[in-house]
């Protein structure tokens, strides 16, 4: 889906509506800044390009509908305040007043006056483009301007804009006070008129010839008269059936179609002119909806909030950016775009375009010079990231509802009344200890999720701002306490739910530096050498933290998995101290752990513990050294002065050994001659 539109540019209701909203006097942080941001688009100066800054995951879509409410709000609000001043009310354009909406597309021109610009209430008409939906198609801009095309096109109607498209009018500017913001267009007055005038005439002429035909009064008079009302009645109705047939052509065939059949076309972007022919279809929109301010009395703003753009190719994200600086070329282009996106990723796609070198060789410059609002969503606050946790729990079907009935398993044959009690009677207490067992589990896993969202609780500050995180952790958590629970096997005096819980937000946040703690636990359980069980997990991976540094270039892409380090420290060594048992207890239930992790950890170990066997030593070298730690040994001579003799005796064996060997180079070289010492 393209986009979502509602009467008065409104989202559905049930996108803008929490399920679980808190009461009025208490708000989250995210409330707070999206009234901010809300406010400030209210007043803006368009057109504005919005940098709604986030990584992936950041709550940005339930943001975005905050805005949308929001904005929605004050909208009403300031019209409310403007009503209140002025005795004008606002048009419709649906209903009944589409006829008077077409009356003023045909004969009146509307007039830019003061009193217009003063207005203060504003209308909104959101569009919402999802760029992953355009990724399969080579020219994903051409998806933004058919979307912004088709959703006003839908939000005001087709006719309209048909209509505006043949006879519409530019509204003017007028620098004096007049207050009309009305012209009477004569000239399409007068040339209807005159094709009216025109049809009638030769309606009526043809009626005369053609009655006096019928009289038998048959003269070249009513030859003529015929043959000039035909002219007349042919030229005029063609006149007219021309602007019919150019109307119903724009109402059929949509911008949205001609823009695509331009794409379609091969070569299209070699064409001269191809870009000026979108973009004299953007100004036509804007003027249509400049037309439409002045026709309701109220000042209009298209909000297109661009979504999933990071996760487009490099090509395809310049192109769509290119795009909207064509529709921002318009100074009265009364667009707000909102592009939500990380903007490190962002860059790296400008940086890495093909077709962008020595433009966007820093992606961030480039992305500076388009937007115009830049909005970093700050970290989650603790109302806001509690909410989010209790709402994630509720929504849970487990919990909120359980089937606490089954239906009977009824036997497939009658084999004796014996046998069939035999069945019923063990299938009602299988059902009896697994009823048990469920609601036990149902009871451990509520307790554990409200660890989650308990603010007197401090394991809410170790969960992730990102709402697919928390998601994660929520629906990793059930399969967790189940698994724990059918290990201990009414033993209680195994972890707790709060450990297990704890446990689960431990591997989502470091599974790397968890990973490594349980790798080297097992390396040293299989050589024999064991911590105690109720030694802390955090000192086996402080033991063998400096090893794992020493693999940071072959573990990176795994390394950057894990959060932030301190808070591993504080969680590990402070807050959650699990002992090795716990850590044994809970691995066998760990279902959010990528095993691989450690697998590839143990083999870079193993490998790292392979020696090079060393290279055999000369006895030559090692009898000066040998007779050295003897003279040591002894400790006659001092350190200075045995070091001295010991260097000299070193050096007077090299000599003599030089002295042995010179001979036989010299015979091995010079054949004939006699080596200088020689006899």
């Amino acid at each position: 889906m393209e986009g979502r539109w509602e009467e008065g540019g409104a989202w559905p209701a049930a996108l803008t509506q929490c399920p679980h909203p808190q009461p009025p006097d208490i708000l989250t942080e995210d409330d707070v800044y999206c009234s901010c941001l809300a406010k400030t688009l209210c007043h803006v100066p368009v057109p504005v390009t919005v940098g709604f800054y986030a990584p992936f995951g950041c709550r940005l879509h339930m943001m975005l509908d905050k805005i949308t409410a929001l904005m929605q709000q004050e909208a009403a609000q300031r019209e409310r305040e403007e009503l209140q001043h002025v005795q004008w009310r606002p048009r419709a354009v649906s209903g009944w007043g589409v006829p008077q909406l077409l009356w003023y597309l045909v004969f009146l021109q509307p007039i830019i006056t003061q009193v217009h610009l003063r207005r203060r209430n504003v209308q909104f008409l959101f569009i919402r483009f999802s760029a992953w939906q355009y990724e399969g198609t080579d020219k994903l801009w051409a998806g933004l301007v058919t979307t912004l095309c088709e959703g006003i096109r839908h939000h005001y109607g087709a006719l309209p804009f048909s209509v505006y498209s043949v006879l519409g009018n530019k509204p003017a500017t007028r620098q004096d006070c007049c207050q009309s913001e009305w012209h009477c267009r004569r000239r399409v007055c007068l040339g209807l008129l005159a094709l009216l005038a025109a049809l009638g005439l030769g309606v009526g002429l043809l009626y005369l010839s053609l009655g006096g035909h019928a009289l038998g009064h048959g003269s070249p008079n009513g030859s003529l008269l015929k043959a000039f009302g035909g002219a007349a009645t042919t030229l005029s109705g063609s006149g007219l059936l021309m602007a019919v047939y150019s109307v119903g052509k724009h109402l059929f065939v949509s911008q949205r179609k001609k823009i695509e059949r331009l794409v379609s076309r091969e070569k299209f972007g070699s064409q001269l002119g191809f870009m000026c022919e979108v973009k004299k279809e953007v100004e036509l929109l804007t003027d249509f909806l400049c037309f439409l301010e002045i026709y309701q009395r109220c000042r209009l703003r298209v909000v297109l909030e661009v979504t999933g753009l990071d996760t487009c190719y490099p090509d395809r994200v310049v192109g769509l950016l290119n795009a909207i600086n064509t529709l921002l070329s318009d100074s009265h282009a009364p667009f707000i775009f909102i592009l939500v996106v990380d903007p490190s990723i962002l860059a790296a796609c400008l940086e890495s375009a093909g077709n962008m070198k020595g433009t966007a060789d820093n992606g961030y410059l480039f992305l500076n010079r388009t937007v115009t609002l830049p909005f970093s969503v700050p970290i989650m606050g603790r109302r806001t990231k509690l909410q989010f946790l209790q709402d994630a729990v509720q929504s849970r079907d487990d919990l909120l509802c359980r089937d606490i009935t089954r239906k009977p398993l009824l036997p497939g044959d009658a084999r004796g009344e014996s046998a069939q009690l035999l069945a019923v009677q063990t299938q009602a207490g299988a059902e009896r200890g697994q009823g048990r067992i469920d609601a036990e589990a149902a009871q451990r896993i509520q307790e554990a999720l409200f660890c989650l969202h308990n603010e007197h609780d401090c394991l809410y500050e170790y969960v992730p701002d990102n709402v697919v995180s928390m998601r994660r952790i929520v629906n990793t958590v059930p399969i967790t306490v189940r698994l724990l629970q059918q290990q201990q096997q009414g033993d209680f005096g195994g972890p707790t739910p709060r450990q297990a819980v704890a446990w689960v937000v431990l591997a989502n946040q470091w599974p790397c530096r968890l990973s490594w703690a349980l790798q080297c636990l097992e390396d040293r359980q299989q050589t024999g050498g064991a911590p105690e069980g109720r030694a802390r997990l955090w000192d086996v991976f402080r033991d063998n933290s400096r090893e794992l540094h020493t693999m940071t270039k072959a573990l990176q892409n795994v390394l950057d998995l894990d959060g932030d380090p301190e808070l591993f420290e504080r969680f590990l060594g402070a807050d959650f101290p699990f002992t090795v048992a716990e850590a044994q207890s809970l691995l066998r239930c760990t279902v959010n752990l990528d095993h691989s992790i450690r697998r590839r950890m143990g083999l870079i170990r193993a490998v790292s513990a392979l020696k090079p066997p060393s290279p055999p030593k000369s006895p030559a070298r090692d009898a000066p050294h040998a007779a050295h730690r003897t003279n040591s040994a002894s400790g006659a001579p001092p350190p200075g002065r045995a070091s001295g003799q010991a260097s000299e005796g070193h050096h007077a064996g090299n000599l003599a050994h030089r002295g042995k060997l010179w001979p036989v180079a010299c015979a091995l070289f010079h054949p004939g001659q006699s080596s200088p010492g020689g006899p």
